[in-house]
């Protein structure tokens, strides 16, 4: 595919970049700044490992049973609204942690910040899409890849505050009013106007096409909406393997001591986010269909060759490029179903982020079960798979950059 033809963005247009992007980058600053401070919360509340596990459960069920609200809100108040002000409650949220008497409070407030960040989440991306239509190239790769620094910030962040022992409730303060200055200064200069404003104006139908438009939703759109929701899934299923299986794979299978183990995540999510800041080009010189199968493929040989010859040196390479290989996935399956005819606005993303968000909550006890039953080596040939549907369904993308 030839590259898109590259116009020159406005100062709105550059100004609403850089503030949806500091958007990305406090949504995932503040729960990953909680993370690194789960031990203290475990000892201070007296939690066995199993409870403690059960609270942290609450938060991806929050963000289910919430996500399907997003683009009924995003419809209500608009996205740049939702996003930016939905990061300040949620900072407020998380205000609550330091003061939570037993597990079941501390549960419930990881179930409300899940349910705000699965709506938060589903709002920038589908204002990040607004800013990327008005710029008629690929800018959400990139988005993202600010996403995973916020996250690494985040981490940092709270590392830091555990090790100096800064009590947990000024940690929290702090955080809450940092990010939540940043999210308000960022609304000033997001996108003013309708959902659809930045649309062209075939694309912007009237109330005969919409009808027909949710005729289709019924057949077409479904499926649709289905294979774009198991591909953003596979996206997960290979980042989940890192975070959740890696260290276990290299200390169990191929025993290592911590400190290497613990570099699987890190491998893998560096590559995704070099891939993803470095993705916007890519797709907008061969289009998001190509390289998201391109990358499936990447993903698939690149895991399943270090499975196949296991080795601390093959493990951390296989991780890094599957991490690679699936960095622009999700942001395409995200554009994807943003770009559906005739569906109300946000309602193909919220969709697709709610099914995202599944593919989280069930991938690692699937992962658990079959390495139970065979070995965690075996489990993790589900990054394999992954790759492999990847390059299957991900001929239903749209191959064109934003127009």
């Amino acid at each position: 595919m030839p590259a898109a033809p590259l116009t020159t963005p406005t100062r709105q247009a550059r100004l609403a970049r850089a503030a949806v992007a500091a958007l990305f980058l406090t949504n995932g600053a503040v729960f990953f700044n909680i993370v690194p401070r789960y031990p203290q919360i475990k000892a201070e509340l007296g939690l066995s490992n199993a409870v403690f596990g059960t609270a942290l459960a609450a938060h991806p069920v929050g963000a289910l049973l919430a996500g399907l609200l997003a683009g009924a809100a995003i419809r209500r108040f608009r996205s740049a609204r939702v996003a930016s002000m939905g990061i300040v409650v949620t900072t407020l949220a998380t205000l609550f942690i330091p003061f939570v008497p037993n597990w079941v409070a501390f549960g419930g407030v990881l179930f409300v910040v899940g349910a705000l960040d699965a709506i938060v989440d589903v709002a920038q991306n589908a204002h990040g899409l607004r800013v990327q239509r008005l710029y008629g190239r690929s800018i959400v790769n990139s988005l993202h890849g600010v996403w995973s620094v916020g996250a690494v910030l985040g981490g940092l962040m709270g590392s830091a505050a555990a090790g100096l022992d800064i009590p947990l409730a000024v940690h929290l303060g702090i955080s809450a009013t940092l990010f939540s200055v940043t999210a308000l200064v960022a609304y000033r200069f997001l996108l003013p106007g309708p959902e659809d404003a930045e649309r062209p104006a075939e694309a912007q139908d009237g109330d005969t096409s919409r009808r027909a438009g949710r005729r289709a939703f019924t057949g077409a759109a479904v499926r649709m909406l289905a294979a774009l929701g198991v591909l953003a899934a596979c996206g997960t299923l290979v980042e989940d393997a890192g975070a959740s299986w890696g260290a276990l794979y290299l200390s169990g299978d191929l025993r290592t001591d911590a400190a290497t183990a613990g570099l699987a995540v890190v491998a893998l999510q560096v590559a995704m986010t070099v891939g993803r800041l470095s993705g916007d080009r890519v797709v907008d010189r061969f289009g998001q269909r190509t390289v998201v199968r391109a990358g499936g493929a990447l993903a698939a040989i690149g895991m399943g060759a270090a499975l196949a010859m296991p080795s601390v040196p093959a493990a951390l390479a296989g991780f890094a490029l599957a991490g690679l290989g699936v960095a622009t996935l999700v942001p395409a399956a995200m554009h994807t179903a943003d770009e559906l005819p005739g569906l109300p606005a946000g309602a193909g993303l919220t969709i697709v982020s709610w099914l995202l968000r599944g593919g989280f909550l069930l991938s690692p006890p699937l992962v658990g079960f079959v390495a139970d039953l065979t070995s965690l080596r075996v489990g993790l040939l589900s990054v394999v798979l992954a790759g492999t549907v990847t390059v299957v369904l991900g001929r239903v993308l749209v191959n064109r950059t934003p127009a």
